[in-house]
C-alpha cells in the first residue's frame, strides 16, 4: 500500500495504491456497470465485501445510465455509503467518452455534497475492463475534482484516488502535482 498526500484547493488529496473496500471513508465510489448488479474488478470486489444486502438494494435502483451515479448504504464495508457510477467504455475517443467520464466524477461529488460527506474515495473509473487510457482518465479525474471543489464544496475535507497499480498511481501524481 502506497500513499502520497497533496493539497488540491485546500482539500487533502491522497493517492493510494491498495484495496478500496478496506478504506474508512464516508463513501467509496464504485466503477459499476449499468445494471448495478455487480461485475468484475472494483465492482465485484465492492459487492463481495459489502455482502448480499448491497445487491438487494441495487436491484431496487433500476440500473444507472453511463455518466450518472446512484448511492446505496455501505453495509459490511467500513464506508458508510457506496456511490455507484457508470463510466464509459472506451471506443475511439470520439464518442463522448471524456465527457461521460467527467460526468461520473461530477455526479459522484454532487451526491457526496447532498449527503454532507467529509471523505470520498474514487477508483480509476473506466481504466480496467472498459479500456479508458490511463493518462487521459487520470487527467480527467483530477481536473473534474479540482473544478468541482472550486465551485462547490462545503463539507469535503479528504479525497482519495485509489489505484490498482503503481502505473496508475504515478499517473495521478503527474496530474496532481
Amino acid at each position: 500500500m502506497t500513499t502520497e498526500c497533496f493539497q488540491l484547493n485546500e482539500i487533502k488529496v491522497q493517492i493510494f495504491q491498495g484495496d478500496i473496500t478496506k478504506l474508512r471513508v464516508d463513501a467509496i465510489v464504485n466503477a459499476a456497470n449499468e445494471t448495478l448488479l455487480g461485475g468484475g474488478g472494483v465492482d465485484g470486489a465492492i459487492h463481495k465485501a459489502a455482502g448480499p444486502n448491497l445487491l438487494e438494494e441495487c436491484r431496487k435502483l433500476g440500473g444507472c445510465k453511463t455518466g450518472n451515479a446512484k448511492v446505496t448504504k455501505g453495509y459490511n464495508l467500513p464506508a458508510k455509503y457506496v456511490i455507484h457510477t457508470v463510466g464509459p467504455i472506451w471506443r475511439d475517443g470520439k464518442s463522448g467518452e471524456a465527457m461521460l467520464l467527467a460526468s461520473c466524477y461530477r455526479r459522484s461529488l454532487e451526491i457526496a455534497e447532498e449527503l454532507k460527506l467529509e471523505s470520498i474515495a474514487f477508483p480509476a473509473i473506466s481504466c480496467g475492463a472498459y479500456g479508458f487510457p490511463v493518462q487521459e482518465a487520470c487527467e480527467t479525474a483530477v481536473r473534474e475534482v479540482s473544478e468541482y471543489l472550486k465551485k462547490s464544496n462545503r463539507n469535503l475535507t479528504k479525497i482519495l484516488f485509489v489505484c490498482f497499480s503503481q502505473e496508475v498511481a504515478l499517473e495521478y501524481q503527474r496530474h496532481v502535482i
